[in-house]
């Protein structure tokens, strides 16, 4: 099961407003919660106190909390690696590592007697965690979290981030990744230009970012880096389809009842025959055969382009299609809406036989 967090920075907020931001995330589908140790000031007991109220009430909803923390912030509290009872008291779901330790104390806590989840760093793309893995940690409870950058142009790059999750994959480990809500104001640190993994996704609609990481098919579960997603946001994304691309859409005006029909309420494929301009979605061809299809608007083809063959070509009336290139239309073909352009590059995802929607933006 695939599942969606939001992130909460106590340091910066309060209880309350922590608790409705909490609520909300639920109400509309939400698991995870993402909260951060790494830069809390104060003594043992007043952290338990300021926590634990709010982590608490999400275990309350069934939410899984995940606190961020470092070794430094291990020896600040006086906890050690082999003993994790302290956030077991908290009621955490788990501890991600900000930092790492050697390998060695990663896979002993991985067995701890309360079955905490370890979440290990994964932006780095080095041997860190093959070397955890030659210290036979307990694998269901370890799992890999990618790093989130508020500062523009410090986010990962595409081929880097594959690179970092097809090493994880490779382990079957679960993989999380952080998405950046364009309405939230605040995250762990002063610096806040965004909060993202890839920094392709900074300037993206939320429900873009995420379904362009469900394509990779190399990550498990997303978070909302800042805080606070507006409800928009977050109804948005809990309606984003993980098992099959849902491609946003405008419509042209020249569409007909009977092409909008089958655009919007039918099944797509992509047909196993792979042509390298057109992804073609064939069974509206056969199940609307008796049909008409009068040409209506047909100018030359852009990729990103919907289409549907009109009557003009014979057998293929009726056949939709997504354009992957430019291409002359000779009158055949009806273009009957378009990708939005910020969801043309899910295109790249598609295989043959991949199954496929559309959704009106």
């Amino acid at each position: 099961m695939k599942k969606l967090g939001i992130s909460i920075y106590p340091e910066h907020s309060s209880v309350e407003k922590d608790k409705e931001y909490i609520a909300l995330a639920h109400k509309n589908g939400f698991h995870k919660i993402f909260t951060c140790l790494l830069s809390v000031e104060g003594d043992r007991d007043k952290i338990m106190k300021d926590f634990k109220e709010t982590i608490s009430y999400a275990n309350e909803l069934g939410m899984e909390v995940m606190i961020d923390i470092a070794p430094r912030v291990f020896s600040k509290l006086g906890i050690s690696y082999d003993d994790l009872s302290y956030f077991a008291e908290l009621g955490a779901y788990g501890v991600r590592l900000d930092a790492g330790f050697t390998g060695h104390e990663e896979a002993i806590m991985t067995h701890n007697p309360y079955n905490l989840k370890i979440e290990i760093p994964m932006s780095n793309a080095n041997k860190y965690l093959d070397n955890i893995i030659s210290y036979r940690p307990k694998k269901e409870n370890l799992e890999g979290s990618h790093n989130f950058y508020p500062h523009r142009y410090a986010g990962l790059s595409y081929s880097h981030f594959i690179k970092c999750c097809e090493q994880f994959k490779k382990h079957n480990i679960r993989t999380t990744a952080f998405v950046n809500s364009q309405t939230a104001t605040f995250g762990p640190w002063p610096v806040t230009e965004g909060l993202c993994t890839l920094e392709i996704h900074r300037e993206l609609p939320i429900t873009t970012q995420a379904k362009h990481l469900y394509a990779t098919g190399l990550i498990d579960d997303i978070i909302i880096a800042n805080a606070y997603a507006s409800e928009e946001e977050l109804k948005a994304l809990s309606m984003v389809n993980n098992e099959m691309i849902t491609f946003k859409i405008d419509l042209h005006n020249t569409i007909t009842d009977l092409e909008k029909r089958i655009v919007l309420e039918e099944l797509h494929f992509y047909r196993g025959d792979v042509s390298e301009y057109l992804v073609r979605s064939t069974q509206s061809r056969v199940k609307y055969k008796q049909e008409t299809f009068k040409p209506t608007y047909t100018p030359n083809i852009k990729r990103g382009d919907i289409l549907i063959e009109n009557e003009r070509y014979g057998q293929y009336k009726g056949e939709l299609q997504i354009a992957l290139k430019d291409m002359e239309n000779t009158g055949k073909t009806n273009v009957v809406g378009r990708i939005d352009e910020n969801e043309i590059m899910l295109l790249d995802y598609l295989e043959p036989w991949d199954k496929f929607q559309f959704s009106i933006k």
